[in-house]
């Protein structure tokens, strides 16, 4: 790919019309421009078809689209598409179409691996390579509304969930988010995205500050302060304390209540005990809870509760008056669910 110039996707609109211009075009087609990029969603200046080739040929010779090619797709037995993307530097990435009753669900990634480390995850043992920029992150929506309407049905949701952290990629990740609700660009409700994160107590009270008005998730997966270390390395930094009281913050200030999602590991984390931590825990602020059926990952070591644990958990949390979602993982015969992310394909 070409990548002399600048990406046009991190150009303003005022920017573009000021190069428009200068080169002896008319301003307005600037508005197209813009139109063509955040609206439709195009990635080759070839598809601005209201254009002149004189025109078309101007932005290809000063600007270039970061755009993603297809490297791998797999569909599962459920219907779960998992695709690998090939990024404009050859890194890898992968996104997840996931169906639902008459809807689905695009899980997009905001980093090239992560940096995290978290034991259960597959995308935690890549390390870290870059973060990706709103229109890489931009893109995987656009390819899964693409796919989501060819069979019929419309993309309703958005979560941030895939390969990467996304508050480490804090201002990338609200860019294509703005880009995804606004006005001139997909006009999507910001309620129908849900960005999830280990928890960066910082970055929450930034959120919180900023205003935003997505959904916001914690991956929790322990309410004890030794085994949250252990299952996720960055609690040393951010310990259970820290991220509490960043959560009351959000809740103070949002008036939203966020959601734990809580990965369900045999003799980790599912017995009663566990539940009773994570009920004490929850009294602090406004709560939901996703309990997550673990996924196998290769070398982890850890196994699936068995389900009588599972709804010993949740029997427990709702005697509490705890709001308690139990999400059962789709696309596991292709390595596309929760934690399974790690740009290869599924083994045989």
């Amino acid at each position: 790919m070409d990548t002399t110039g600048k990406n046009i996707r991190e150009a303003s609109l005022p920017e573009i019309t000021t190069f428009l211009t200068a080169h002896g075009e008319k301003a307005f087609r600037a508005k197209q421009i813009w139109q063509w990029i955040w609206q439709r969603g195009v990635t080759t200046f070839e598809e601005m078809s209201n254009l002149s080739k004189t025109t078309r040929e101007l932005l290809a010779a000063h600007y270039y689209f970061d755009s993603l090619t297809i490297h791998r797709t797999q569909t599962a037995t459920d219907g779960t598409t998992k695709t690998a993307w090939r990024l404009h530097d050859g890194e890898i990435i992968e996104s997840v179409l996931i169906p639902g009753n008459q809807k689905f669900t695009v899980c997009v990634s905001s980093q090239v691996g992560c940096k995290l480390g978290c034991k259960f995850c597959a995308t935690g043992t890549l390390g870290f390579k870059r973060n990706l920029s709103p229109g890489e992150i931009f893109e995987q929506v656009i390819a899964a509304r693409k796919s989501a309407e060819a069979q019929g049905i419309s993309l309703s949701n958005i979560v941030f969930m895939g390969m990467g952290e996304p508050l480490l990629n804090y201002e990338n990740v609200l860019q294509a988010i703005e880009r995804l609700t606004a006005e001139d660009g997909l006009a999507m409700s910001p309620y129908r995205i849900t960005v999830s994160t280990a928890g960066i107590p910082d970055k929450i009270r930034q959120l919180a500050d900023d205003g935003v008005r997505f959904n916001l998730a914690v991956s929790l997966h322990a309410a004890k302060e030794t085994t949250r270390t252990a299952l996720m390395p960055v609690n040393k930094a951010y310990p259970l304390k820290d991220i509490a009281e960043s959560l009351k913050y959000f809740v103070g200030k949002t008036g939203t209540r966020p959601t734990f999602e809580y990965l369900l590991l045999k003799d980790i984390n599912d017995s009663l005990e566990d539940a009773k931590a994570l009920a004490l825990y929850c009294r602090q602020f406004p709560i939901k809870i996703n309990l997550i059926e673990y996924n196998p990952v290769e070398g982890s070591g850890f196994r699936h509760s068995p389900d009588k644990h599972r709804d010993e958990f949740v029997k427990y949390l709702e005697g509490c008056n705890m709001v308690v979602h139990v999400r059962h993982s789709k696309g596991q015969d292709i390595d596309a669910a929760c934690g399974q992310l790690a740009g290869r394909p599924a083994t045989p």
